[in-house]
């Protein structure tokens, strides 16, 4: 597999990506293993400010919970970005996604909230953006944002 220009194609979508949040605790927000490199969970917080807050089937929408997935999409982007020193174009494409839904008891679509995320890898990468998945419901998440995710990508 051969890298891609991404960069020319967030500027096609029109998405500019945010500068990478610090690590809330201690951790890294992204860790290489040689080829490949790990994102930790990016929450949806955009301008500083958590988005999308609450419980998804009863406070958030599915409509709104996919927003939150693909903000978090771009949040780990940024992240991806930072790590490969400025520049996504050395992406081969991305692995794994893992998704997590603040769900109430009652909510069953987590895998609808998640494609926010793997829709967004797909616009950049192409099918190279094709990934494996998990879409989990949890009881809670931090700050009790609607949902986070982290991902795997191989790199050049």
């Amino acid at each position: 597999m051969t890298p891609h220009k991404a960069e020319a194609r967030l500027e096609q979508l029109g998405i500019t990506l945010p500068k990478a949040v610090a690590p809330a605790a201690n951790y890294v927000p992204a860790r290489r293993s040689g080829s490949m490199i790990y994102i930790a969970g990016q929450v949806p917080t955009a301008d500083g400010k958590d988005q999308y807050v609450g419980k998804v089937g009863r406070d958030v929408s599915i409509e709104d919970a996919q927003k939150a997935a693909r903000l978090c999409a771009i949040n780990i982007l940024a992240q991806l970005r930072t790590a490969l020193g400025g520049s996504l174009d050395s992406v081969v494409g991305c692995v794994r996604l893992g998704g997590f839904v603040n769900a109430a008891p009652e909510f069953g679509d987590h895998p609808k909230v998640i494609n926010g995320a793997s829709d967004l890898m797909v616009e950049v990468f192409g099918d190279a953006g094709r990934h494996a998945r998990a879409a989990v419901g949890c009881s809670s998440l931090p700050r009790n944002v609607a949902v986070e995710v982290d991902a795997i990508f191989e790199v050049a």
